[in-house]
């Protein structure tokens, strides 16, 4: 006959270290690894549809792996907003301008950007660039500058060879019909900056109908030169060619290089976040020292 109270089986035997053994708990780190946001910046904007001569894609990768959970968007990777990204702790700093551009052949203490490599790389910080390949993606920069005005179709300057809906520049035309000045007005409300340069084309006023506009962020010439259009709207260009345009019946308008650049990031965060929603614990920042060298007295 079983006996249930000599049983080692018995549930009254059962070993109490055993029935209360702490259960280890699993937790999940915060952030995603630098592989997955790359991965994913990646998926956004391929590194090869920047221009052959950019130098785009991960920068920095510290040797000490870690996750990614405090992201810096950023212009320029200026030493001012290197320092904002330690004092918030930063994890990856995303500069659309490459601060590694030219060749390095040493990392001192001498020049500002091998001070940056530096301290990215004593704080195990990674560094991040996109730059043309996020001027070419659909609702990258330049789709970005071109919606500051009334849309009613846009189209890349120069396309991609692998997927025409990618390139440089926008050649757009405008849904209905506006005056300069008052494309003056909504390019300054949208990329909410207090002043813009404008150069008025020949026999052309303040109050001529804009039809079709061509735009560029950055330098514009490269791409613009050449485009049959009623404005160029662009960061900065040479000054004959300017003159080159107005006697062409072409408008100009320059906002500075970064300024035409610089409105998109807010727009890219949102992007990035949703991208890792899956991801918990990240943040995205703006750089809040970021901004144009070029100011206004």
């Amino acid at each position: 006959m079983f006996n249930l109270y000599n049983s080692a089986k018995s549930i009254f035997n059962i070993d109490r270290a055993e029935t209360f053994k702490t259960i280890p708990v699993v937790r999940k780190m915060a952030g995603a690894t630098l592989a997955v946001v790359v991965e994913k910046l990646n998926d956004f904007a391929p590194e090869n549809l920047a221009e052959k001569w950019d130098n785009v894609g991960l920068l920095i990768e510290p040797y000490t792996k870690r996750n990614i959970s405090k992201i810096l968007l950023t212009n320029d990777l200026t030493e001012n907003v290197m320092s904002e990204a330690l004092a918030r702790s930063s994890d990856m700093i995303i500069s659309y301008h490459p601060p590694i551009f030219a060749p390095l052949k040493r990392i001192t203490q001498k020049s500002w950007k091998e001070r940056i490599v530096s301290i990215c790389l004593e704080n195990k910080i990674a560094l991040y660039s996109p730059h043309t390949s996020w001027d070419s993606v659909t609702n990258g920069v330049n789709d970005w500058l071109a919606s500051a005005l009334p849309l009613a179709s846009a189209q890349p300057v120069l396309e991609n060879l692998s997927n025409p809906s990618f390139g440089a520049g926008r050649i757009c035309v405008v849904q209905g019909e506006i005056t300069l000045g008052a494309a003056v007005d909504r390019i300054k409300a949208y990329t909410k900056l207090k002043d813009i340069k404008l150069a008025i084309a020949v026999n052309r006023n303040i109050e001529s109908p804009i039809r079709t506009f061509a735009v560029c962020a950055g330098s514009g010439i490269n791409v613009l030169k050449g485009v049959k259009a009623d404005l160029y709207i662009t960061g900065e260009m040479f000054h004959h060619d300017v003159l080159d345009a107005n006697h062409q019946n072409i408008h100009v308008i320059l906002l500075n290089h970064s300024n035409s650049e610089r409105g998109y990031l807010p727009i890219f965060r949102q992007i990035l976040l949703n991208m890792l929603k899956e991801y918990q614990g990240i943040q995205i920042d703006l750089s809040e020292q970021d901004i144009d060298p070029l100011q206004t007295y």
